[in-house]
């Protein structure tokens, strides 16, 4: 099959999954008063979704490491839930509160770092360790100032930024095997 072809079969398929997540809160709105999404969380959502699918799409296709893609895969996923909970109900306090905006630093620091490393698997690993330690540092200056109290208790953001952390270093630790792969000549 052609490339061009292939190609917008996947955008179709993030496109339809999309979609079909979306249609998730729309049925739920019908039977319950707890979810009551506007037009602004259906779009910050599907933009959300479509474009971390599309990222996915055109960051792992270039790499035949089964290693590399589950790693582009958990640093998105992290990524996605990070600024998803961030919009719908906050971390630190609720979704009002700006030391929620500290995440974003969290984000930058793994885009600036996947720009530096040219999206290569061994500074892919350094740029998640940095972002896993970005989280970090959020964490523990929530924790210090007692941001967040009393919606957010030290527990939860313990819990909640470690979770974050796990993910990051899941990621990076992926690369690195990545990386190791390449370096060996294997391709899966």
């Amino acid at each position: 099959m052609q490339p061009y072809l292939m190609q917008n079969k996947n955008i179709i398929r993030i496109a339809l999954m999309t979609a079909f997540i979306l249609l998730l809160p729309l049925l739920a709105m019908q039977f319950t008063d707890e979810v009551a999404w506007d037009l602004a969380d259906f779009d910050v959502a599907g933009t959300l979704l479509f474009g971390s699918g599309l990222t996915y799409e055109l960051i792992a296709r270039k790499a035949g490491n089964i290693a590399y893609r589950a790693a582009i895969g958990v640093a998105l996923t992290a990524a996605l839930l990070l600024v998803w909970m961030n919009l719908a109900v906050g971390i630190i306090g609720n979704e009002e509160n700006p030391a929620n905006l500290m995440y974003f630093g969290v984000l930058a620091v793994g885009i600036i770092g996947a720009l530096i490393a040219r999206f290569r698997p061994h500074g892919m690993a350094r740029a998640l360790f940095a972002m896993a330690l970005a989280q970090t540092l959020v964490a523990v200056m929530a924790l210090i100032a007692g941001l967040g109290y009393p919606c957010s208790g030290p527990l939860e953001l313990a819990v909640l930024n470690g979770f974050f952390v796990a993910l990051f270093v899941g990621s990076a630790w992926l690369f690195r095997r990545a990386a190791k792969k390449m370096k060996n000549g294997d391709c899966a």
